[in-house]
């Protein structure tokens, strides 16, 4: 696999040639825009597999999978233009052998959605999957459960279906659907709420096939930090004799005493006994209301895991990988300045479409680019900060130099193929049902 960046006088004509592939499959690895325009800074997958495969008349996804020994999912992880779907057609190249795995390592998967993702999108993404996490269910101050909008039960029989293990997310939000640290107080402090919502969290786990829960109360009181170790833990105990597995979300801290509402309540060491396993929320450095800056800057990340390696061990550990990005009006002014979030696939096609070069932050490990439009007649700059495979890249390798379980992708309601390829081409994806 090679991350190639495009640049001046680049098409994809001249590209394929200079590594012996073809436009069109370079077209269709990074899913581009008809019409193949490149921006200058642009990343490409450029892949090389060992072996290929011409799909001949009466073939089947089954039996081509059969003849070369592989599952449905390796084939779908290969060929993730057949967007986890069976349907083949004569004549198309798929994939068999890729080119070797980055790193001789297996790592977990989790990614995240809500009930009303797309479904083909969903279904493009699951081979590439361990668990799927499923935002989100809630909870009254008496420790009722509630569930979410939609049809989750659909979801979890899909995410089966696909070998993938569904888990439950449970949030501490409330009536209006933003962290309620009042709500999650009180639940803490009241050991009778505590064993109803345990209770009721094993009964729909059970009921609805789910593979386990992830605990994600955010804006904890520093005060509540003991007691919510001790309700991870205590709910842990309910599960894992009937076989679930416990997960909790973790702000991205970089010391113990670090001052602030996100931070701390969550005790690392405390969690990283209570749970099975602990996803760090390494996201949101740049944010909506925040300075322009990438959404999960390299050097930032690398602080936060230095500290939550030392305090848990590394493989119950799964890195939080962003699936999104920025875009700023400048300038930018705290408290009146709001960006809006926009996916990685749609940044490069405002690239281009702005015919502006894209340039690539080496600290942050993340790329952006500026551009103007106009407003009310007047020229208004914007800056915008995503993700792309060399960003990907980086991360990744994190896990790799870390000896961490896995990675969370937040979230998966966007399809970025690029991070996809890169993440099928560096590890293989742990499954945990047959």
């Amino acid at each position: 696999m090679v991350l190639y960046t495009v640049q001046n006088g680049d098409s994809l004509y001249s590209i394929a040639r200079r590594y012996g592939t073809e436009a069109e499959l370079i077209a269709r690895d990074n899913e581009l825009p008809s019409g193949g325009l490149l921006s200058v800074g642009q990343t490409l997958v450029i892949l090389q597999p060992r072996t290929v495969y011409t799909v001949q008349e009466g073939d089947t996804l089954y039996r081509v999978a059969e003849r070369f020994g592989l599952t449905l999912n390796e084939l779908w992880r290969n060929n993730p233009f057949l967007g986890g779907k069976t349907d083949l057609q004569v004549g198309q190249i798929l994939t068999i052998v890729p080119e070797e795995k980055r790193f001789d390592k297996e790592i977990a998967v989790n990614a995240y959605v809500y009930p009303n993702v797309d479904r083909a999108i969903l279904q493009k993404t699951l081979p590439f999957l361990t668990y799927l996490t499923l935002f989100s269910y809630r909870f009254e101050e008496d420790g009722e459960l509630i569930p979410p909008v939609g049809d989750d039960e659909a979801i979890v029989e899909l995410a089966r279906q696909y070998g993938v293990s569904p888990i439950m997310l449970i949030a501490s939000l409330g009536e209006r659907g933003t962290f309620d640290s009042e709500l999650v107080s009180e639940l803490l402090n009241d050991p009778t709420a505590q064993d109803l919502l345990i209770e009721e969290i094993a009964m729909t786990l059970t009921q609805k096939r789910y593979g386990g829960v992830e605990v994600d109360f955010e804006y904890v009181e520093g005060a509540d930090a003991e007691e919510y170790v001790a309700f991870v833990r205590k709910l842990r105990e309910r599960l894992a004799p009937l076989g679930y597995v416990t997960l909790v979300s973790l702000a991205p801290k970089t010391s113990s005493d670090q001052p602030g509402l996100l931070y701390e309540g969550h005790d690392y060491r405390g969690m990283g006994e209570a749970a099975d396993k602990a996803f760090l929320m390494t996201y949101e450095w740049g944010y909506t209301y925040g300075p322009p800056m990438a959404v999960s800057p390299l050097n930032k990340v690398t602080e936060v895991v230095d500290y939550a390696v030392s305090q848990i061990p590394p493989e119950k550990i799964l890195l939080g990988v962003p699936n999104y990005g920025y875009n700023w009006t400048l300038p930018f002014v705290q408290g009146e300045s709001r960006a809006r979030s926009l996916g990685n696939v749609q940044a490069v096609e405002l690239a281009g479409e702005k015919r502006v070069a894209i340039e690539y932050d080496e600290v942050a490990e993340a790329p952006f680019f500026r551009y103007f439009d106009r407003v009310d007649g007047r020229p208004v700059e914007h800056i915008v900060w995503f993700e792309n495979a060399n960003s990907v890249r980086a991360m990744l390798e994190l896990v790799e130099r870390y000896g961490l379980d896995g990675i969370g992708v937040w979230n998966a309601m966007r399809y970025f193929p690029q991070l996809w390829q890169v993440l099928n081409h560096t590890y293989r994806i742990q499954r945990v049902l047959a």
